[in-house]
């Protein structure tokens, strides 16, 4: 078996297969029952290949999670550009908030990808580095305080520390719908949105600039 120094990067093409077929088997067979032989099998490459790729199932499981992450990460960004842009003003920033909120409560948490990481890390957290484990660590929370941040450069918004900011901002709304929901995500309930919305408000009392 191939060990962490020695694994190699290889083709896009082969570990994307790889990924593909272990993040299947994964969902469906669970990680015990799932191996490394029907992993390769998936993927029409060697058991050989899958070892010099990822070195060993675990550490497989660990990439599989990690790209689900990362694609969701291009997704708030892509949502970031989308709705809270240099372009917006004062007058539109609630507007604006909440389109973002909207958007992530819906295009994100209704997304396969999101339903994928919740699985995988709750069904087999045993199996990760360690039992919080996330792969989107705190990449969402600083994207969104550099945005903060580019706001406060405009004027629009007083934040004297932007991470934190957008800490609030997100306890604000996913996390209340969180706590009194079980879930933020608005495609499966109308009631997320009204909760989102008062959050949004309650941020800006606190930071809008006056």
């Amino acid at each position: 078996m191939a060990t962490t120094k020695t694994l190699r990067e290889g083709s896009t093409q082969k570990r994307t297969a790889i990924l593909s077929a272990a993040r299947e088997l994964f969902l469906a067979d669970g990680f015990d029952r799932t191996s490394v032989d029907a992993i390769a099998a998936r993927a029409a490459v060697s058991k050989r290949t899958v070892y010099d790729y990822f070195g060993d199932k675990q550490t497989l499981l660990k990439a599989v999670v990690d790209a689900v992450g990362e694609s969701l990460i291009t997704t708030i960004r892509r949502t970031l550009d989308d709705t809270l842009t240099d372009r917006t003003e004062a007058a539109g920033l609630e507007d604006a908030l909440v389109s973002f909120s909207m958007r992530i409560a819906t295009d994100m948490l209704d997304s396969a990808e999101y339903a994928t990481l919740r699985r995988l890390v709750r069904a087999e957290y045993s199996h990760l580095p360690h039992r919080d484990y996330n792969s989107m660590a705190d990449t969402p929370d600083e994207a969104l305080a550099e945005r903060f941040a580019a706001f406060a450069s405009a004027g629009l918004l007083d934040v004297p520390d932007p991470r934190l900011a957008a800490d609030q901002f997100i306890a604000l709304t996913f996390g209340v719908a969180l706590d009194r929901l079980g879930s933020a995500n608005a495609a499966e309930d109308a009631r997320v949105r009204p909760l989102v919305v008062e959050g949004v408000r309650t941020f800006l009392r606190a930071y809008r600039t006056t």
